[in-house]
């Protein structure tokens, strides 16, 4: 099957609505996803920011994965990274390489913006996505915590 891969643009809120339904399936978290769907105005908005990168793959004009990330400027030096904060790729659609195409694909992103560094995190017990980022990088053991606002 060929794939094809697209950033999302601020008229493409409804690509971005479908790509919420995919991370729900593929996290097993329709409430987190889909229990309140930004309006097309919020998307637009979200969409237009420099900082936001939203990737699409495409298979016969589906969605059928993608990826979120947010670039970081940094304060020690002049140079920013990019946190990949969520990807998710359709179950009939994995192990085919649309992941790490994705992922390539937020690479050019990151050499074209000055980036020096991708991060993501994984949890622990997805093997699956652990293994997928061992192969693209280096594995550190870090902790995170959630501070209630």
């Amino acid at each position: 099957m060929k794939y094809l891969f697209k950033r999302i643009t601020s008229t493409d809120t409804e690509m971005m609505k479908a790509l919420l339904g995919v991370f729900a399936e593929a996290f097993a978290e329709p409430q987190t996803y889909m229990g309140a769907v930004p309006g097309d105005e919020y998307l637009r908005r979200l969409l237009q920011k420099e900082y936001f990168i939203s990737l699409v793959a495409l298979a016969e004009g589906k969605v059928i994965g993608g990826l979120v990330a947010y670039e970081l400027e940094k304060f020690e030096q002049e140079r920013s990274e990019i946190y990949l904060y969520d990807l998710a790729i359709k179950q009939s659609h994995r192990r085919k390489g649309v992941a790490t195409s994705l992922i390539n694909e937020l690479k050019s992103v990151a050499k074209r913006r000055g980036a020096w560094v991708i991060f993501v995190q994984a949890d622990p017990g997805d093997n699956a996505a652990i293994s997928l980022y061992e192969s693209l990088g280096k594995r550190e053991d870090v902790h995170q915590f959630d501070i209630p606002v």
